[in-house]
C-alpha cells in the first residue's frame, strides 16, 4: 500500500469528512483523531485516486498527476501517472537476525527507499531452547551435594578450562587428528574428571574458564572481531549445550573433591558474548548450591586472594601476559601489598610458556590446551602440547603441587 498505516476505507472516510467540513482542522477533530494522522490519511487517499481523480488501477496508487487548463481556466488535458503498490511488509526470515539498515534520503532527509540486511544470528531464544534440549535428561537444577570429609582449608586448586574451543571441527587429513563436537566431550570431559579426582581435596576450587570455551560465537561461524573463517561441527546451539554439559561435569567433579567451588568464565575473541550466556546458565544451574559460586563479573580481567596467595587471569587476546604483573600491581595494590606469593595465567596461545618469574615479584605463565592443533595453525607451523591440569596454593606457602593430565587420543 502507498500507506500501510492505512487501509482504503479508512482513506475514503477521511475524505468525505474533509469534504463534509472543509477544514482539516475540523474534519480532524470531528473524526476523533490528530491532525498528524489526518493528513497522513488524506495523502493516503489522494495517492488511492479518492481527492479528485479518476479511481486508480488495482494494485496500482496514484504517483503524481499534471493538468492543462484553457484561458477561462478550464481543464483541458490531465495527465495521471500510477506506479505499482509496493510489496508486502518485510519480515525477517525465520532464522536470521537484522545485520544492518541502509537507507535512501531526500534533500529533506526523508526517506525514500532502505534496505534491511540480515544473515543467519542466534537470538536468545533459540539459545534458551538449546541449553533446554542438553539438558533434557536432568532434574532440572543442582542439588546440594555433601560436603568432602577430608578437605584441607589451607589449600586452593585452580583448574583452567581454557581454549577448549568445543564446536571446531578437524580434518584429520589436512591437519593432526579428527576432531568433532561428540569427540571433544568425550576426551575434554573424561581429562577434567581426571585431574580433579587426582589433586588433593582443597577448601577451596577455582574452575577458571580461561576464554574461546567455545569455537564460534555464531551460526555465522567467523570471529567476531576479525571475521575469520571458522570449522564448526554443528549448529552454535548445539555447541552451546555441549559447552554447558561439560562446565556442569567439571564443576559437579569438582564439588566432590573440594569444600567450595568459585566458577568464572572469561570471554576469549572466539566467545565473547557465548560465554556471558555460559556464566549465566551456570548462575541459574546452581542457584541451590551453597557451596558454589559462579562470578558473573563481565571483566576481562580474574583476580583471586587466598591467604598469602594472589592469582590473577585474562584470556589474552586484549593484553599481553607479560602486561599483567604491571596491571595487578596497579589494580590490586591492597592484595599486592598482602601477599607474598602472586602468579598471572594467560591462554590464547595455547602452549606451556613462564614469561615473568618470582624474582620480579609475578609467576607469568601461559598454558596449553586439550584440543589438537586445526587446519589453520597446523598449516601455520604452530607447534605445542596437549594438557588438561590443576595448580594447588597453599595459603601460607604459594604453589605445592600440580596435576597435568597429558591428552594423549592423538597419534605420535
Amino acid at each position: 500500500m502507498p500507506n500501510p498505516g492505512f487501509d482504503r476505507e479508512t482513506a475514503a472516510l477521511a475524505t468525505e469528512y474533509f469534504q463534509r467540513y472543509g477544514s482539516k482542522r475540523e474534519a480532524a477533530k470531528a473524526m476523533g483523531v490528530n491532525e498528524s494522522s489526518f493528513y497522513r490519511m488524506l495523502k493516503a487517499a489522494s495517492k488511492l485516486g479518492l481527492m479528485g481523480t479518476k479511481p486508480v488501477l488495482p494494485g496500482y496508487y496514484l504517483h503524481r498527476t499534471s493538468t492543462q487548463f484553457g484561458q477561462n481556466g478550464e481543464l483541458q488535458r490531465e495527465w495521471i501517472q500510477q506506479k505499482p503498490e509496493p510489496g508486502e511488509e518485510f519480515a525477517v526470515p525465520d532464522g536470521h537476525i537484522v545485520k544492518g539498515v541502509s537507507a535512501l534520503l531526500d534533500a529533506d532527509g526523508r526517506t525514500v527507499q532502505q534496505w534491511v540486511k540480515t544473515r543467519e544470528g542466534t537470538d536468545p531464544a533459540s539459545i534458551v531452547e538449546a541449553i533446554k534440549a542438553a539438558f533434557e535428561d536432568f532434574d532440572g537444577r543442582a542439588v546440594p551435594t555433601p560436603v568432602p570429609s577430608s578437605a584441607n582449608v589451607e589449600l586452593l586448586n585452580l583448574l583452567p578450562c581454557n581454549d577448549w574451543h568445543t564446536g571446531v571441527y578437524i580434518w584429520g587429513d589436512e591437519a593432526s587428528e579428527n576432531w568433532d563436537l561428540e569427540k571433544a566431550e568425550r576426551v575434554i570431559g573424561q581429562g577434567v574428571e581426571e585431574a580433579v579426582w587426582r589433586s588433593p581435596s582443597a577448601g577451596t576450587c577455582i574452575v577458571l574458564g580461561g576464554g574461546d570455551q567455545m569455537h564460534a560465537d555464531t551460526n555465522d561461524n567467523r570471529t567476531a572481531n576479525s571475521g575469520h573463517a571458522l570449522d564448526v561441527d554443528g549448529r552454535h546451539q548445539k555447541v552451546l549445550g555441549v559447552t554447558c554439559r561439560l562446565f556442569v561435569r567439571t564443576t559437579d567433579a569438582a564439588l566432590l573433591r573440594n569444600e567450595r567451588v568459585v566458577v568464572r568464565i572469561l570471554p576469549g575473541n572466539h566467545d565473547p558474548y557465548s560465554s556471558v550466556a555460559l556464566a549465566y546458565f551456570l548462575l541459574a544451574w546452581y542457584r541451590n548450591e551453597p557451596r558454589v559460586t559462579v562470578d558473573v563479573d563481565p571483566s576481562l580481567f580474574f583476580w583471586f586472594r587466598h591467604g598469602l596467595v594472589l592469582i590473577g587471569a585474562t584470556h589474552g587476546h586484549t593484553v599481553k601476559v607479560a602486561q599483567m604483573p604491571a596491571i595487578m600491581a596497579h589494580r590490586r595494590a591492597e592484595d599486592w601489598g598482602k601477599t607474598k606469593f602472586r602468579y598471572v595465567h594467560g591462554f590464547h596461545l595455547h602452549h606451556s610458556a613462564k614469561t615473568a618469574t618470582e624474582g620480579n615479584g609475578v609467576i607469568t605463565e601461559t598454558h596449553q590446551a586439550p584440543i589438537p592443533q586445526d587446519a589453520w595453525h597446523w598449516g601455520s607451523g604452530f607447534l605445542s602440547g596437549r594438557s588438561i591440569q590443576t595448580i594447588t596454593y597453599h595459603a601460607q606457602f604459594g604453589e605445592i603441587s600440580r596435576c597435568r593430565v597429558a591428552i594423549m587420543d592423538a597419534p605420535a
